[in-house]
């Protein structure tokens, strides 16, 4: 018989050859256009710089398009399947639940431990443990675990036991915490199932987990799709809608094409521990922080690991029940996006410097890379073409080539016409995944009450104008974490904010400060062009 993990499970190929031939004709069409728009009278070097530029976004729309589209069609059929039946006393394995914690509050993260811990006694008693692992390192937050845990003790039972350690010497942060818990008491469970301090799961989608890993034993790892909750300011709420609507598509695009080579997103995910142990060992990259040192996006790594030595990574797309919270506030949101900026360009080494790791492997490494790269793609392309547009607002064009001689001048212009289709077509692939969100849940709402459909679709509207107010500003937060990383700014490891305190205006306005200028600037810029060149860019400046 095979043994699992060796050799690996294939992936139907035609589906990711489908994908990428479907990403490949999109982004050639368009280019194909934007070409058109820019050759009227021959190209130039900042004509060239722009379609580059233009390129390098277009792609990466277009392939988030296309997976997106088939996750729309695939969850169609998928919201008229009923749900599998759970029995948490026919697993014959243990698993164990793992709270990494790194201060925070303790109150809020032993509650969910609590809750855990009961549902579990109750649903699947004698299957699962639960065990905190705290990196904590303020004294006053590490009495109140250990005070916590004593009286966490006496509420649970041993159907569900609840253990606690505590790290002094906080080596690797989050990975080095998991791996030091494998090392040490790893050999006790069959699979651990991984909760960040702001996770939630339901006992039903646990135990659905570990029945799976049983009845597959070439799984490796199996990640659901958690949807936020728990969102109280108009941000998080709108950031919540998206999860629970547009979510649910996505996450079923990039499981229908990665198949048995998913990904890891470092929690509310179950991995088998031998698996694990023997496999996704992480190497301390060359050199000295942002760019080497310990991992900090170690999750992509762990996975890709897993999935060279030969088990199945696979995205569960349509388990539900798994939850996390987001930041309440955009300051929030670029902070914790600056620590994974800089664990994302980790990749780089990693992708370029690992041997043997699956092709889609390292395509799901690049889309982490580029997820913060086009930031500055994005900017770059309107700073050139608006660099573009006052270049044939001043400057005297020159009508004629010197080179060649001709009776026709070169006129500096482009097609308008072609160039209006070019933007509405952009704008259609970046606003139809949303579309399909919509429809999907659509089609699970009850139509004998009109209104929720009315009022869902009212919601979406309003989350489309709120991402579209929020995007620029967050392209302008990455550009900057991007920029500050490349110059060897390391960002450290503190402790996520996660309440909904919120933050006095003139922090706001500190913190926006470069946000607001550059508003300003490009906004004279635009006007300088025309007034209607500052209308169309008013949404971003």
């Amino acid at each position: 018989p095979k043994k699992p993990g060796d050799p690996k499970t294939p992936s139907r190929l035609w589906r990711k050859t489908f994908v990428a031939i479907c990403t490949l004709l999109l982004a050639g069409w368009l280019t194909h256009l934007m070409y058109n728009v820019l050759k009227v009278t021959g190209m130039t070097s900042l004509e060239w710089l722009l379609l580059v530029l233009f390129v390098a976004n277009i792609f990466w729309i277009s392939f988030a398009f296309v997976s997106a589209t088939i996750g729309f069609l695939v969850s169609l059929r998928r919201n008229f399947q009923k749900s599998e039946p759970v029995d948490g006393n026919a697993l014959t394995t243990k698993t164990v639940i793992l709270f990494p914690v790194y201060n925070e509050s303790v109150e809020h993260v032993f509650a969910t431990i609590e809750a855990t811990s009961k549902a579990l006694a109750k649903a699947a008693p004698g299957k699962f443990e639960c065990f905190v692992l705290s990196d904590t390192t303020n004294p006053a937050v590490a009495l109140e675990e250990e005070a916590g845990f004593e009286i966490l003790r006496q509420r649970t039972s041993k159907n569900c036991e609840v253990f606690y350690r505590r790290r002094t010497i906080n080596v690797a942060r989050k990975s080095g915490n998991v791996e030091d818990f494998v090392t040490r008491w790893g050999g006790r469970y069959d699979h651990m199932i991984v909760y960040d301090a702001d996770s939630y799961m339901s006992p039903e989608t646990l135990i659905t987990l570990v029945t799976r890993m049983e009845g597959d034993p070439e799984s490796g790892l199996i990640q659901t799709v958690p949807k936020l909750i728990g969102g109280k300011t108009l941000f998080a709420r709108a950031q919540q809608f998206a999860s629970e609507i547009y979510g649910p598509v996505l996450g079923t695009g990039i499981s229908w094409w990665s198949q048995c080579e998913g990904n890891y997103w470092g929690h509310n995910a179950i991995i088998r521990l031998s698996a694990f142990a023997s496999a996704a060992g992480l190497p301390k990259l060359k050199g000295a922080p942002p760019f080497g040192g310990h991992i900090l996006s170690h999750d992509f790594v762990e996975a890709a690991l897993l999935r060279r030595a030969g088990w199945k990574v696979v995205i569960a797309a349509d388990l539900h029940g798994s939850y996390e919270e987001g930041p309440q506030t955009i300051i929030d949101l670029t902070i914790r996006d600056r620590r994974w900026c800089q664990g994302n360009l980790q990749h780089i080494p990693v992708l370029f410097g690992t041997s043997g790791l699956a092709p889609t492997s390292r395509l799901h490494l690049t889309i982490g890379i580029m997820s913060y790269l086009a930031s500055p793609l994005w900017l770059l392309l309107i700073l050139v073409g608006m660099a573009l547009s006052l270049q044939n607002r001043f400057l005297r064009p020159e009508y004629f080539d010197g080179n060649t001689p001709s009776l026709v001048p070169h006129w500096p212009v482009i097609d308008p016409a072609l160039a209006l289709t070019v933007f509405g077509l952009t704008i259609s692939i970046l606003l139809l995944p949303k579309l399909y969100g919509l429809l999907s849940a659509l089609t699970k709402i009850d139509w004998a009450e009109p209104k929720k459909g009315i009022s869902l679709i009212g919601q979406s509207l309003a989350e489309v104008l709120i991402s579209a107010l929020v995007a620029p500003i967050l392209m302008w937060s990455q550009t900057s974490a991007v920029s500050a990383i490349i110059s060897g700014r390391d960002t450290g490891w503190s402790p996520q904010q996660r309440g909904d305190e919120g933050y006095a205006i003139k922090d706001v306005a500190r913190q926006h400060m470069s946000t607001t200028i550059l508003g300003i600037v490009l906004s004279l810029a635009a006007l300088a062009i025309s007034p209607i060149f500052a209308a169309w860019l008013a949404p971003a400046t």
